[in-house]
């Protein structure tokens, strides 16, 4: 009788409130409506329909690294180079370019080589060290910051890149990489796209291939994993190329927007990022959170930075309440997760 029991509760059908309080960006999406209202109120000119998008071109620019990221820190790594990687990836893009005289999509593919090989090298670096992936990235930051500059003092004689606007191919990646279109008063640009598509793949990945159950079990625990026959080398070396792929991606966008890239621009992004992740529901103790969250947590950050100008606020307090959402969103992600283990 006790059998049947049990056998019928584990059949039952899970309520919608529990699987929703079982998911990792559920604090995320809560936290989110709470921000929308709040400035709602506060910002009368936040939502109008040219607001809006300006929102979700920040919140783009911040989720198309945020998305990978999270994976990474799912799979329990850091990476505090992202930022900058962004930066290198623009820099040798645009350098190559101009120096070779060539059409820009070489310096494009060349810039997408040159980065993968970064992530690669983090990777590698990781895995056969043992070192912490905080000292690898760490070094690779520093590393690219005094590169970035050095190279194009070097080769500019500036800070900053000569123009590539009137070279060859720079119309055909200026409409993969920055362009945008205008729908009456609201103009939503590429990258949006971008970041959706990039969550969508990433969502795929960790919810329906072997590849998530992969980053799951290795940010779990990565001994346990090893020892069941998951491939950890290999899991974190993709998850750092992963990274390096949306670097680029950004920093095309960086270029092609502009056309000049400086070389100081990137520092710090990577914190960005990692908020973004960890208010979307990610553990910094790996295993746990989700590329929807990070895109939820990334459209946390838009409607905040964009809020504050909206309600005419002084943005020096915009560092105040990224911070205050972090500790929120982490208590938040963590009693929702026991209450999920719980269930």
């Amino acid at each position: 009788m006790s059998a049947t029991a049990t056998a019928d509760e584990r059949l039952a059908p899970t309520s919608l409130v529990r699987k929703l309080l079982g998911r990792p960006e559920f604090g995320a999406v809560v936290g989110a409506a709470a921000v929308f209202v709040f400035f709602s109120i506060a910002a009368p000119t936040f939502l109008q329909a040219s607001s809006l998008s300006t929102i979700l071109y920040s919140a783009s620019t911040i989720g198309i690294m945020a998305c990978p990221v999270a994976l990474l820190m799912i799979g329990g790594e850091f990476d505090l180079s992202a930022g900058v990687m962004v930066t290198t990836s623009a820099l040798v893009s645009s350098m190559f370019s101009y120096q070779m005289t060539a059409n820009v999509w070489v310096g494009v593919l060349v810039s997408l080589v040159v980065t993968l090989a970064i992530g690669f090298f983090n990777g590698f670096m990781l895995t056969r060290t043992k070192l912490p992936s905080f000292i690898i990235t760490l070094g690779t930051f520093l590393m690219l910051t005094g590169l970035n500059l050095g190279f194009t003092k070097l080769i500019s004689g500036s800070v900053s890149t000569k123009t590539i606007a009137d070279m060859e191919g720079f119309p055909s990646a200026r409409a993969l990489f920055a362009s945008q279109w205008t729908i009456g008063s609201v103009t939503l640009k590429v990258t949006i796209l971008w970041w959706l598509v990039l969550v969508a793949v990433a969502t795929w990945i960790l919810l329906r291939t072997r590849a998530g159950n992969w980053i799951f079990a290795v940010g779990g625990g990565a001994d346990a994993a090893r020892a069941t026959g998951v491939p950890v080398v290999k899991t974190r070396t993709g998850l750092y190329m992963g990274v390096a792929l949306c670097a680029w991606i950004s920093g095309q966008h960086i270029l092609f927007s502009y056309d000049v890239v400086q070389s100081g621009e990137g520092v710090g992004n990577e914190f960005l990022y990692i908020i973004a992740a960890v208010i979307g529901g990610c553990l910094m103790t790996g295993g746990y959170g989700s590329a929807i969250g990070s895109a939820v947590g990334a459209f946390i950050f838009g409607m905040t930075s964009n809020g504050i100008v909206y309600a005419q606020w002084n943005p020096d307090w915009f560092k105040f309440f990224l911070g205050a959402m972090l500790l929120l969103a982490t208590l938040l992600n963590a009693w929702v997760r026991k209450r999920a283990e719980a269930k």
